[in-house]
């Protein structure tokens, strides 16, 4: 898409954007609600705020590391007498994806203003990836449900899809490669999630965290929109503050904001701008 020959000004040629949190179920309340089944179903009771703390990576990994943490450690060797061992968290793992399947199709309605903005960026010669902590299986579901909605990525990207889910860089690079999407200073990834920001500086490419619709906020539209004006704004700030601090180049509440965010870039861009 873009080479030394090339005698335009650099500008933002392709936009990665990640999926639940970002661009469907607000929140990102699918996959805490099959976290905090899948112990629960172990007899270990987890909190949601445990259960999104290492939101973006693979969901095997996701679930190694919240048997890491010594607050789950605790409550599991209350109930099993002993640790969790990795035959425990390929059980729980095994038993997760059913559980995340049959969610999906009452998680999977657009954020507001997310499909329209992906149309906007459209207009504007940007390809559109995607990359995901979700398996395979998950996205031969929600793929078509937002294909109905009218939002078809050029690509989809998901953890079955490479060696190593986030923060390794390894789906950006294969959606770019997709994509035929070069330089990475010439490509903008788009999460809400730490794993995911961080997924995209260690690729090289622009950051952009999504505070208010995503993992750390933990909301849905309807009751982000019931909250007091200062509760939001604070919980918002604090949120897209986490973002900022794993790398996030900049901070959106939404990807609705994203258009008028990818012209500024561009003006950074020709002004000779890069991520660093």
């Amino acid at each position: 898409m873009s080479d030394a020959h090339d005698p335009s000004p650099p500008r933002v040629r392709a936009v990665i954007l990640d999926w639940a949190g970002t661009v469907i179920d607000h929140g990102s309340r699918a996959p805490v609600l099959a976290f905090v089944a899948g112990f629960a179903e172990q007899g270990v009771e987890i909190t949601e705020a445990e259960a999104r703390t290492p939101m973006g990576m693979s969901k095997r990994a996701h679930i190694e590391a919240l048997c890491s943490m010594p607050s789950v450690i605790e409550r599991w060797v209350a109930v099993h007498g002993e640790p969790p061992v990795p035959a425990d968290i390929d059980r729980m793992y095994a038993r997760f994806i059913p559980v995340l399947l049959a969610l999906l199709p009452d998680h999977c309605a657009p954020i507001p203003g997310a499909f329209e903005a992906v149309q906007a960026m459209r207009a504007r010669g940007l390809s559109i990836g995607s990359t995901t902590g979700y398996p395979r299986a998950a996205m031969d579901i929600l793929a078509p449900l937002a294909a109905k909605a009218g939002y078809v990525p050029d690509c989809i990207l998901t953890a079955d899809d490479v060696p190593a889910g986030r923060p390794a860089p390894w789906a950006i690079f294969r959606a770019c490669e997709a994509m035929g999407a070069y330089p990475m200073s010439q490509v903008v990834k788009v999460d809400d999630t730490v794993a995911g920001i961080r997924a995209a500086r260690n690729a090289g490419c622009w950051a952009i965290g999504v505070a208010a619709t995503g993992n750390r906020l933990g909301l849905t539209a309807s009751a982000l929109g019931h909250m007091k004006l200062e509760a939001r704004e604070a919980q918002t700030a604090a949120a897209g503050e986490i973002l900022r601090r794993a790398g996030a180049h900049l901070v959106v509440d939404s990807v609705a904001d994203l258009p008028a965010v990818i012209e500024g870039l561009d003006s950074w861009l020709a002004a000779g701008a890069r991520p660093g």
